[in-house]
Formats: C-alpha cells, structure tokens, sequence
C-alpha cells in the first residue's frame, strides 16, 4: 500500500449504551466528529467483534434503499479510513475479515482486548500480528504503553476497552468495593455453580435502585475514558484514522431485564459511534 496509508485504531467500549456515552458528556470523543446513534448487528461480546473484524461496522437506520447498497457503501467507508483508492467489496473476499485484508495490504495488526471471552484461542485471533488479553479487564492506559507504530508499514489496533462492562470498575477501585449482583459477577466462570441437582437455582434479584448506581457508573466510566482518550490522541501520528464504538448496549432494569445477550431490546442494540482523523 502507499506510503501515505492512515494508520486505523479501532476503539470498541464493552457494553457501553448509546445514551450512556451521550450522557458522559464526552470532549475527546467528539474530536473526531459527531457522535450518532447506531445498531449494532449483535447482542453479545464475541459475534459482535466478529461481524467489526469482517470489516460492517455498527449500522445506521437506512431505509428506501436495498441492503447489498448499504454493505456496499459501508465497506467503500474504508477507503476513506485507510487513505486508499481502489477498494471494493471484493477486496475483501473470499475471507471477509479485515485483519487478513490489512496484512496483504502491508500492515501490521494487533489486538489488545480485556474481556476473557476474546482470548488469543477464539477464531477472532486470525490475521493478526500480535493478539493480548490484558492482565486486567479494566486497564484501558495499561494499553497505551504497548501500541508502538512502525515508520516503514502501517499498524491496525483493535482495542476491547473493558471499563465499560460489569461491573464498571475503574482501575484505580478496589475489587472489594465493586458491586456484585448475585448470578452476574464471573458469569461464565460459576455458571455451574447455579445447577443444584439437576436443577437450575434461582439468583438473588436485583432493584431499581442498584441498577441505577450501575447505570451512573457506566457514564462515569465514560468520562473516565474519554480522558485517557486524550492520551491515546496524543500518542498516535498525525496519519491515524479511529473509529469509536461499542459492541452491543446493556439494560438496566427495563422490561426487567439486566445486561446483554439473549434480548433483542433496543437498548441492547443501540451504540455510540463516532470516527475520523484528528488532524
């Protein structure tokens, strides 16, 4: 590719609500345009990401227009963010996955992720360079160190930003003063711990009011990261293009329902997205 390729960081916050972005009140995010609500293809962390790495990003809302238009154009968007000329959807096949894609192109790719459930054994872990689950799932600067950019090539970094997710812990916060719901906390990793006898036992409930401090800290954990957003900014050469967004929503409590997954609510499926070069 030529030399005056962008480089491409995408951002992905675990979780995180279009109106819990909006709410935040974000500086730094909306450096690189207009924050805009959209949908996101999945309700779940991993086949999120997968459909990101195919290279469809979280959809708008189009109507009066035939889907094969909408993928078209949305796949012609990467031309714009990787400062090339001459790329089709065809470009991207027959793998439909953009780390493989970039690689041919000449880059460099890597992925930094703090959610367990994107480990460096999943299938997500192709075309890349260098794949890491973090040491803590809520360590968004302890990435910042690691994203080194080659002058000869180059570099795609994605990103899974785990402040975002529950239970929305800064990494500052003792893990003693972080709330716990019962049945939530570790989910996959005590999930047979809800079997008795054969049986699947009932978890405690939650209310209205602990899902509000966990709402409240979502934002504030926004906020958080838009400041270390700043940081990332300054790091990156002046040729970078970033795309900001989020894999799925959460609920807090509407139709009675906490978190993400197995739901089709609205709320689930709208995401913030916002993207572009900073200079």
């Amino acid at each position: 590719m030529a030399s005056r390729a962008n480089n491409y960081i995408l951002v992905v916050f675990d979780s995180c609500r279009y109106d819990s972005m909006i709410a935040a009140r974000p500086k730094h995010i909306r450096r690189l345009g207009k924050i805009e609500k959209r949908w996101s293809y999945a309700t779940w962390t991993g086949p999120s990401h997968f459909n990101l790495l195919t290279g469809l990003m979280p959809h708008t809302n189009p109507k009066r227009m035939y889907a094969a238009e909408y993928y078209e154009r949305d796949f012609l968007k990467f031309n714009q963010r990787l400062g090339a000329r001459d790329l089709e959807f065809r470009s991207f096949v027959p793998r439909l996955y953009l780390p493989v894609l970039l690689r041919k192109l000449g880059y460099r790719t890597h992925a930094r992720v703090s959610l367990p459930v994107l480990n460096s054994q999943t299938v997500l872990n192709q075309g890349f360079d260098s794949w890491k689950l973090m040491e803590q799932h809520n360590d968004f600067r302890a990435m910042l160190p690691e994203m080194q950019f080659d002058a000869e090539a180059p570099s795609f970094y994605m990103l899974n930003i785990g402040e975002t997710h529950y239970p929305y812990a800064l990494p500052d916060e003792p893990e003693n003063e972080w709330p716990r719901i019962s049945g939530v906390h570790g989910v996959f990793r005590h999930l047979d711990d809800l079997v008795v006898g054969g049986r699947l036992s009932r978890a405690r409930r939650f209310n209205a009011k602990q899902l509000k401090v966990l709402r409240d800290r979502q934002i504030d954990a926004v906020k958080y990261l838009d400041g270390v957003l700043e940081e990332l900014f300054d790091r990156v050469p002046k040729n970078t293009y970033i795309t900001i967004t989020s894999d799925h929503g959460e609920l807090f409590g509407e139709d009675g329902f906490f978190g993400h997954g197995p739901t089709s609510h609205e709320k689930v499926l709208e995401v913030p997205f916002a993207e572009g070069k900073l200079r």
